[in-house]
């Protein structure tokens, strides 16, 4: 009979995995267009709102207010 052990590690608690669930409200119109880019490419619509989100985040300037 063979010795080796079946080693189970724990499993990381949910938001430890780099990533964090909530939930947001776009409009329909928005959604719409998000599943249509997603038929055509085949990314899921939870990896593409990660894809819009990482592309505007580098984008984005934060004006400052002036006196």
């Amino acid at each position: 009979m063979n010795n080796e052990h079946l080693v189970i590690k724990p499993k990381k608690a949910k938001g430890e995995d780099g990533y964090k669930v909530f939930s947001i409200r776009i409009k329909e119109e928005i959604v719409a267009q998000i599943d249509e880019i997603s038929l055509k490419t085949g990314h899921s619509r939870n990896e593409l709102i990660g894809i819009f989100l990482e592309y505007a985040l580098d984008k984005c300037v934060v004006e400052e207010e002036k006196d």
